[in-house]
């Protein structure tokens, strides 16, 4: 006979690496851009504006990849500690926290007798797991990862930087801004559709949102460094 397995992706199970990942590119798009766009609004010639851009990509990427290690550890630690307490508290008090269990799986529906044995049965193969979950909302689906969620920040921040100095290079200096505006535009709009796509969201709803978000940053790059060039100059 042959036997039918029935598996599901959610996405869910994406939310660790997806966040960063799409945090990471967009942030290093619109922050490399901005200041791309800034800089050369300011009347600077592509050398100085490519200094600019590379070192804002170093540096983005350096912070992104320790601000996420740090917010992510900051949620490790916390999960850690209530772990070990509930660890204390099952071996304390047991009956209390089976209890609790038994509690809360009445509060989501089931008869006071079933919701027991599920406990019991539950609390015999995993107490902990059961509590971590079921209490806690701990699971291995969402559980933190400082340095996956690290090191996904840093690439994917790099690589969405690397877009406007592309662009930077292939065009005239005097055309820099311009371009480099109108391909983060559109590649705001791509990471935008895809990171929806990826979480199971509305592509226009994703792809709009980043990119207005996207403009407003670059624009006001924009209109400072305009107004130091002139200032300056």
């Amino acid at each position: 006979m042959s036997r039918l397995s029935h598996s599901e992706i959610h996405m869910v199970h994406r939310i660790g690496w997806l966040r960063a990942a799409v945090l990471g590119a967009n942030d290093g798009l619109v922050s490399t851009a901005s200041l791309v766009v800034g800089v050369a609004a300011a009347g600077s010639g592509k050398p100085e504006v490519l200094i600019a851009g590379l070192a804002g990509l170093v540096a983005g990427a350096m912070s992104m990849a320790a601000g996420e290690y740090v917010s992510v550890s900051s949620q490790t630690d916390a999960e850690q500690a209530d772990l070990a307490r509930e660890t204390r508290e099952l071996e304390e008090t047991p009956e209390a926290e089976l209890e609790e269990l038994t509690l809360i799986y009445v509060e989501r529906g089931l008869d006071r007798d079933l919701a027991g044995k599920v406990a019991v049965q539950l609390t015999e193969r995993d107490a902990l797991g059961a509590h971590a979950r079921d209490e806690l909302g701990i699971s291995d689906t969402v559980t933190a990862r400082p340095v996956q969620a690290a090191l996904v920040s840093a690439l994917t921040f790099a690589l969405g930087a690397v877009l406007p100095l592309i662009v930077v290079l292939l065009v005239p200096d005097a055309r820099i801004a311009l371009f480099v505006a109108a391909s983060a535009i559109i590649g705001l709009a791509v990471l935008g559709g895809l990171g929806a796509t990826a979480g199971g969201a509305g592509i226009v709803r994703g792809a709009a949102r980043v990119t207005l978000w996207g403009a407003l940053a670059m624009a006001a790059t924009a209109a400072v460094g305009a107004l130091f060039g002139v200032t300056l100059g």
